[in-house]
């Protein structure tokens, strides 16, 4: 017995071992590759932007055929979940009632383990994430989010989840955009534009349309129309056009009829379809990240289960609507050429928002476009035809305002108006659509914004206390905070120096604008390098004449050393100033330090950082053990520790916890009855209980301080 047991101990160790070999081996291999690339370009003395091309030009071709191998993942996991001849609608109809129930309820419970424990990034519609890791990591997404996105949504889809396939290609582009620019080592800000490349040619490759797959990508993944570089996104969306095109056909996503303009008379019920489809953008956005905080919050069971419960509902859903399950495209098409009931249309915008918000609500992996998309079809198609009924001779059939009314949807619930147009053109490539799409798109998008500030991706990084409007470094700045960067060592100007004394320490100190103090070491100004340059050509004449207070520049601000970094770059802006003099309270005008530009850059960057070495070790511990004390970069460490009774009945938002104590939580462990519950992805309206415990990750000094409250 005991020599099997030394045996089989020596053989696991052996094989222990020799998997360690191989990742180095894998690893040793990439980075000689990366060298080789690196050598082999500049030999081909490539400039940047022919570089940044020929990267495009890669991850175009890679994102098409990833789009291509999505799609075919879906249609085999839908054949097989629902077999037979006809549509996937006409075979879920012709299925049998248990095995409508059964399917998505196997779905799910696929789904939840494989998202839980391989890659939790893949949980959801998808875009959030790209935009985070846009904000947050510079760009940088793990290579197996790709794969496991394109695992998780296929089988979520085709056993019936009622979510869109655009937000996983999205998804799954940007990965490749991301992978591909670590290979090349990419420099950060290159990398994000690489990432967009891929989110457009998803975009591109899913609806046979490139030029809303680049607008989209700078509408929504780079929330900025001032790209430096716009060719390379405009050639990955091309690129995974013919792609697409190659195997598809040269053929759009939905098939369009032609669309009558009936009377000018007619755009009046255009601006009331744009009012409609912004209030159902409201109620989707709304019922959505209700379902999410109810399974998230409410919910006591394991994570990876709770996709089993979104199956068996939207199974039961589905025994009286079919119609709720998968992509919808071919209820959209019905729509569009007319073969509905207004009434059932009607029924449908609520059945599918109720279906997607319990698909993604429980965990499930997948799109909004395509949900929003149905939304629009059906609401249009309502509207459209209680309008012909009535005013028949001055409006066209209701399958046009079901195509305008997608438009809408996308407009309200994305909020981005632009891409939403020209998706909708590009299926139709009739002129005649666009004034009645601009008006309902923009109205949707006006009565949407009015009822909710945050559209439907960044209402969920505002959950997670992302907030995107200031900038991609805000967040960051907020949390950084004076005292732990100004230096207190600086160089500072008696108020009765004379001119030439003043030019000496201008020209021998360090920085360019120094403050000018008075006996009690009080501020009283501040003198720049630049203001002196002009009078350094008479310095010999000027000496008797001047003295420091003469040249100091009284239109100053000081800070303290509790303001933030965020504070000080908006007055470093406004001021056009490199540096600010810290005083050592709000009412003081005594000066203790400064704060220089390039100071807040070094804090940002190791923020930035350590956001992200602490996210990649978390996502790399098993959050079911205990996790003891963890160092993993110099200064900083990773615990569990139980949570200080002053946060008991608190929320981490309300906390501030990142900003007050220069920690990150994790996650959170809840012992309920001796079994322990885990909240991997923690809300940030989370309110803390006395049985819980936190992951926290930060500055040894932060978490030994954290540990002592009582």
């Amino acid at each position: 017995m005991f020599g099997i047991k030394l045996n089989s101990n020596f053989s696991f160790s052996i094989r222990k071992h020799y998997l360690a070999d191989l990742i180095k081996s894998i690893k040793n291999r990439f980075n000689s590759f990366s060298s080789r690339t690196d050598n082999l370009l500049e030999k081909a003395h490539l400039t940047e932007h022919t570089f940044m091309i020929i990267i495009a030009i890669i991850i175009g071709v890679i994102a098409g055929y990833a789009a291509v191998g999505i799609r075919f993942l879906i249609e085999e996991f839908s054949h097989l979940s629902y077999p037979g001849m006809g549509t996937v609608l006409e075979n879920i109809t012709n299925t049998p009632w248990y095995w409508v129930i059964l399917v998505p309820t196997l779905g799910g419970l696929i789904v939840g383990p494989l998202i839980y424990f391989f890659a939790p990034e893949a949980k959801g519609h998808g875009v959030p994430e790209v935009m985070q890791a846009i904000l947050l990591k510079g760009g940088k997404i793990r290579p197996r989010v790709a794969a496991i996105k394109a695992l998780a949504s296929a089988i979520t889809i085709g056993t019936g989840g009622s979510v869109g396939r655009e937000g996983p290609i999205i998804q799954i582009g940007s990965s490749i955009g991301s992978t591909v620019g670590q290979i090349f080592k990419v420099p950060q800000r290159k990398l994000k534009t690489l990432v967009a490349c891929g989110a457009a040619a998803g975009i591109a490759a899913a609806f046979n349309a490139p030029i809303a797959g680049a607008l989209f990508a700078v509408e929504i993944i780079l929330m900025d129309f001032a790209v430096a570089q716009f060719s390379p996104i405009v050639i990955s969306a091309v690129m995974a056009t013919v792609i697409s095109h190659s195997y598809d056909g040269n053929l759009a996503a939905f098939s369009v009829p032609a669309y009558e303009y009936a009377s000018p008379y007619e755009l009046v019920f255009y601006f009331i379809l744009g009012a409609a489809s912004g209030v159902v953008s409201y109620l989707f956005i709304k019922i959505l990240y209700y379902s999410e905080d109810f399974f998230d919050e409410k919910m006591k069971m394991p994570e990876y289960l709770k996709p089993v419960v979104g199956g068996v509902g939207i199974g039961i859903m589905a025994l009286i609507f079919p119609q709720v399950m998968g992509v919808g495209y071919d209820s959209i098409n019905n729509a569009l050429h007319g073969n509905m009931i207004w009434y059932v249309a009607l029924g449908l915008v609520f059945l599918k928002i109720a279906a997607t918000a319990l698909t993604l609500g429980s965990g499930g992996s997948g799109g909004i476009f395509a949900p929003s998309l149905f939304m629009g079809a059906m609401l249009g198609y309502f509207m459209g035809d209680l309008a012909n009924q009535f005013f028949p001779t001055i409006t066209a059939n209701p399958g046009a305002y079901a195509l305008v009314a997608m438009g809408g949807l996308v407009a309200g619930t994305t909020r981005a108006p632009i891409t939403a147009i020209i998706i909708v053109f590009e299926l139709t490539y009739d002129y005649e659509i666009i004034l009645p799409l601009m008006i309902t798109s923009i109205v949707s998008l006006i009565v949407s914004t009015y009822l909710s500030r945050e559209s439907i991706y960044t209402l969920k990084l505002l959950l997670r206390g992302i907030s995107i409007k200031e900038g991609t470094e805000t967040n960051v700045m907020e949390s950084i905070y004076i005292k732990d960067v100004y230096k207190k060592v600086f160089t500072q100007i008696s108020v009765t120096d004379n001119f030439s004394k003043v030019v000496n320490t201008v020209l021998s100190g360090k920085g360019v604008e120094f403050p000018v103090v008075n006996k009690k070491d009080n501020i009283v100004g501040i003198i720049s390098m630049n203001n002196l340059k002009e009078l350094l050509f008479e310095k010999d004449s000027l000496n008797s004449l001047l003295i420091a207070g003469d040249l100091a520049n009284t239109d100053f601000a000081v800070l303290t050393p509790d303001d933030n970094c965020k504070k000080a770059l908006e007055i470093m802006h406004l001021h056009d100033f490199e540096g600010i003099p810290i005083v050592a309270a709000f009412n003081s005008k005594k000066i203790i330090g400064m704060l220089w530009r390039k100071d807040i850059q070094d804090a940002y960057q190791k923020a930035i950082d350590r956001i992200e070495l602490t996210n990649n070790l978390a996502t790399s511990i098993s959050m079911k053990e205990e996790v003891t004390n963890i160092h993993f970069m110099e200064g900083y460490s990773l615990i569990e520790v139980k949570v200080p009774k002053s946060f008991v009945g608190k929320s981490i938002k309300e906390l501030n916890i990142r900003a007050k104590y220069g920690v990150d939580v994790l996650s959170i462990k809840s012992n309920v009855k001796n079994e322990m519950s885990i909240n991997a992805i923690p809300n940030p309206n989370y309110v803390f209980k006395d049985i819980d415990s936190i992951v926290i990750a930060g500055e040894i000094k932060k978490i030994n301080q954290l540990k002592m409250l009582d």
